[in-house]
């Protein structure tokens, strides 16, 4: 089995301890160099679950799955050079994660996509409010950043230099379109893998699964998108005098 004692897996997690109790232990086979659960403030018991098994429990007091997320990016120990993003619902397969970075450990790509596409979907396991968003964003970045991806997925693998380079900023639910419109403006080597995709086996979604939260996230990725619009030739400009201004 490849060496994966470089790459860093984080978990954004709020109460999915039943989860964890399978996704933990196969992570723990592939040996990786972290594995973080970043904790939004659960009530289960994902703590004592995370301490079971060799991984690292992070906590964060703002809700938001972008704060999940950056909570888990303070935390990356020096020597990680690849950092994967993973739900922690098993709704993707962990089991894919090697797949997921080969590009990158192979130095073709900075920035791997797991992509949701509909024949590997299992019936049911995405709503429709999803299935527009992931028809429509795609295609307003491909209009606004002339890049066409196919999925806005959250299993996702990027180069720890790549992911600084980004400086994310976004809190809430508009993480991973931010990433991938900031991957396209920095010329990252982009690459989108077929992944499967199941229905969470336990429980209803906290995004997709209530009003509220497709609502949100809605908001927040329009927000995002729009927003990132809009200062596109600021970061732009500032790009271009940092790489013509003298040394």
């Amino acid at each position: 089995m490849r060496d994966l004692t470089s790459i860093a897996v984080i978990i954004p997690s709020l109460n999915e301890a039943q989860s964890l109790r399978e996704l933990l232990p196969m992570l723990a086979t592939m040996h990786l160099g972290q594995v973080l659960v970043c904790d939004n403030g659960s009530t289960d018991d994902t703590r004592q679950i995370v301490a079971q098994y060799d991984a690292t429990w992070v906590y964060e007091q703002r809700r938001g799955y972008g704060a999940a997320c950056y909570a888990g990016m303070r935390k990356l120990a020096d020597d990680i050079e690849i950092v994967v993003f993973l739900d922690a619902d098993l709704s993707d397969d962990p089991l894919l994660l090697p797949e997921i970075c080969t590009p990158i450990l192979d130095d073709t790509h900075d920035f791997v996509l797991g992509a949701r596409v509909p024949h590997l979907r299992q019936p049911g396991s995405m709503t429709f409010p999803q299935r527009f968003a992931n028809a429509m964003f795609p295609v307003i970045i491909k209009l606004g950043w002339g890049y066409g991806y196919s999925d806005l997925g959250p299993f996702r693998a990027i180069r720890r230099s790549s992911l600084d380079a980004i400086d994310m900023q976004d809190r809430a639910y508009g993480w991973t379109i931010e990433m991938q419109i900031r991957a396209i403006e920095l010329g990252l080597r982009i690459r989108e893998i077929p992944v499967s995709y199941r229905k969470r086996p336990r429980g209803p979604s906290k995004i997709s699964g209530t009003i509220k939260g497709v609502w949100l996230a809605a908001y927040w990725i329009t927000r995002t998108c729009g927003g990132l619009w809009l200062t596109r030739r600021r970061r732009l400009k500032s790009a271009s005098l940092k790489i013509t201004s003298p040394q």
